[in-house]
């Protein structure tokens, strides 16, 4: 079983708008190293934070790896990075137990209720809390494991049927529900942007979910709920000007992913790191 953690700058241009950035970064990323990659995908992360007032180390960069496998993994960990995010409970289980102890996993993708157990399991952190019948699963495995399971609940800020995530309206009851769970240690909530080149779309998605942060901590005082996790490839700069303390970037450290394996999980709704 998996052990439980707790928890150099390149030149570059700076992703400040989000009509070219994707293609930009995409068509960067595969040129350069994996290590270049994470160095430069770093220092605009670093921009950004200073740019909104904050410390770099106020902001956590996960190198999202759904769809690389181990050797793409192990080059971004010799140069150093240590947070990665999948979006697979069952790509994890094969990446995770043949890698280092030391790397943070954080599960960022859609989780069934049967697929809890193997979560809890895996991860050190799950970003996709979507409702209160997976935290309860998560609750009851998470007391199973002896470990309490640090949790995002995700929002769905889009107003879109087709994506996950808890509906603002209904946010400050499920939250208060997973703040009761001794076992679940709530640290913020996550989401995930309209997929658009539309800047005012995308901040006001992105301080849609500060302000309903901002809301829980008042409601919710014991339970700081400090983290955001917003902001993918296109708009991770943007996200972190917003008030992003996590941002998740794939393809711009990995480059394009390969064609996917079929696989017999249900992933949900696109996501697009």
């Amino acid at each position: 079983m998996h052990h439980y953690r707790k928890f150099a700058k390149v030149e570059a241009l700076r992703p400040t708008s989000c009509d070219f950035t994707r293609v930009l970064e995409t068509q960067v990323a595969a040129t350069m190293s994996i290590a270049d990659n994470i160095a430069r995908v770093q220092s605009h992360v670093d921009e950004a934070a200073e740019r909104s007032g904050r410390s770099p180390s106020d902001v956590t960069l996960i190198a999202v790896s759904k769809g690389f496998g181990v050797e793409a993994i192990s080059e971004a960990a010799a140069a150093g990075h240590r947070e990665f995010g999948e979006n697979r409970v069952q790509e994890a289980a094969e990446k995770v137990p043949v890698l280092p102890d030391s790397l943070e996993w954080h599960m960022i993708g859609h989780i069934q209720s049967n697929k809890a157990k193997q979560a809890a399991a895996l991860f050190d952190i799950i970003q996709s809390v979507d409702g209160n019948r997976l935290a309860e699963a998560l609750a009851r495995q998470a007391a199973s494991l002896d470990r309490c399971i640090p949790i995002l609940l995700q929002v769905n800020v889009t107003g879109k049927e087709s994506q996950f995530g808890i509906l603002p309206s209904e946010l400050p009851t499920v939250a208060r529900n997973v703040a009761a769970h001794t076992m679940l240690r709530f640290d913020g909530l996550m989401t995930i942007a309209s997929f658009t080149s539309d800047e005012a779309i995308l901040r006001t998605e992105f301080q849609m979910l500060r302000q309903l942060r901002d809301e829980l901590q008042s409601i919710l005082p014991d339970h700081p709920c400090r983290e955001l996790s917003m902001g993918m490839t296109n708009d991770y700069a943007i996200a972190i000007e917003e008030g992003a303390t996590i941002v998740r970037v794939g393809r711009a450290i990995f480059g394009e992913r390969p064609p996917p394996e079929p696989r017999g999980e249900s992933v949900g709704a696109l996501q697009i790191t």
